[in-house]
């Protein structure tokens, strides 16, 4: 099973918001996920992020993979470089 970190679509239409959930990669966009673990709203400047740190690390460390949108949320708040840093300690 391949595990991705990516954005669940909600709210109505032409005003998005987002809820960053892992979940299979078969399951569809808007469909079953696994655990949520932040939400994303690009409407407000600038846009608001709110991440659960923890969870998300936990994922990333046992192979979850984010999407590229996911990534670049992730890397801009710092924690892609955390699990980077951390990945290249454990060796």
């Amino acid at each position: 099973m391949s595990v991705k970190i990516r954005l669940k679509r909600v709210g109505s239409k032409k005003r998005p918001f987002y809820r960053i959930v892992v979940a299979d990669s078969r399951s569809p966009r808007d469909g079953r996920f696994i655990e949520e673990v932040g939400t994303y709203n690009p409407l407000i400047e600038p846009a608001v992020v709110k991440l659960e740190e923890e969870n998300i690390m936990q994922w990333l460390n046992n192979g979850a993979q984010p999407s590229d949108t996911v990534r670049n949320i992730l890397s801009k708040a710092g924690i892609m470089k955390k699990y980077h840093e951390e990945k290249s300690t454990k060796k």
